[in-house]
């Protein structure tokens, strides 16, 4: 079974689309086509339906498409071995992180990374921390600087590097500011800004509150939560790294809050020497 079909049955899988999976893997769209009915036809049997423009999995296809992903995940993971044995640290090195953490800790260390291994070549994917473990999960991505999820996943390595404690803060605007709320039932009287449903520190501060929360606003951006707090549209959670004299912060009795932040990695996966040598720099830079 040629290894390139399968790629190609994987991204086309996944974008729902011939002409998406031709750009992802740097191909022609009839390179793609080509591809697909090659491995079709060694198969014999049809892997997607289409009609029209829209291109669906067969029962065939969604069968395949997990054996398909192990079998190239087996395939990377032993070319990692094998490129290990050499002890030499390049390649490139896929990391997931998420725009909070590109800002305000990643900068120092990817410095000094590029600095003592200027072979490997840094291939740097901003995204939400929930999606970079999904991506580890399937293999896109080998290790995730994020916000650490609250529940253990057997899947996943995780390792602690950087506390990141949150204050619940309005804008000098707002009714909170000039009467503090001291305790949940005068906080919770005003509507919040947060992080969307489904996302870990969303999780975390509904866990913490404990009641119901009403939310006027959300966005996974929380250089654009701090805007919209400062300028009196809600109150929010921020991590206290962030706090400026644009924002007042609103000491709850008995609410304490703090998100880990950590690196990510595929537990039964083979690291390369490229995600080995970051994890160590990541630790130095604690």
């Amino acid at each position: 079974m040629d290894i390139s079909s399968l790629q190609a049955f994987i991204v086309v899988a996944e974008t729902g689309s011939f002409s998406r999976a031709s750009e992802r893997i740097h191909i022609t769209q009839p390179a793609v086509s080509k591809r697909i009915a090659a491995l079709e036809s060694e198969l014999d049997t049809r892997l997607f339906d289409r009609i029209g423009r829209q291109i669906t999995l067969t029962e065939s296809g969604r069968t395949l498409l997990p054996r398909a992903r192990h079998i190239l995940l087996e395939i990377e993971d032993s070319r990692r071995m094998l490129r290990n044995l050499s002890e030499q640290v390049g390649g490139t090195l896929a990391i997931g992180t998420s725009h909070h953490i590109g800002l305000h800790h990643l900068p120092p260390v990817l410095r000094q990374f590029s600095a003592r291994y200027p072979a490997v070549a840094l291939d740097l994917h901003f995204m939400e921390s929930e999606e970079a473990c999904r991506a580890i999960h399937h293999g896109d991505l080998e290790l995730g600087v994020i916000t650490l999820p609250l529940a253990v996943d057997a899947d996943l390595n995780i390792t602690q590097l950087w506390p990141d404690p949150l204050a619940v803060v309005t804008g000098l605007a707002h009714p909170l500011a000039a009467h503090p709320a001291t305790n949940l039932q005068s906080l919770l009287r005003h509507a919040a800004i947060l992080p969307e449903r489904g996302t870990y520190t969303r999780e975390l501060i509904e866990k913490a509150i404990g009641k119901t929360i009403e939310v006027r606003m959300s966005t996974n951006y929380l250089e654009t939560i701090k805007m919209l707090v400062s300028v009196g549209l809600g109150w929010s959670v921020l991590p206290r790294s962030m706090l400026t004299d644009e924002l007042r912060v609103i000491e709850i009795e008995g609410l304490k809050m703090q998100r880990q932040l950590g690196v990510v990695r595929h537990a039964r996966r083979t690291l390369s020497n490229a995600a080995k040598s970051m994890i160590a720099v990541l630790k130095s830079a604690e």
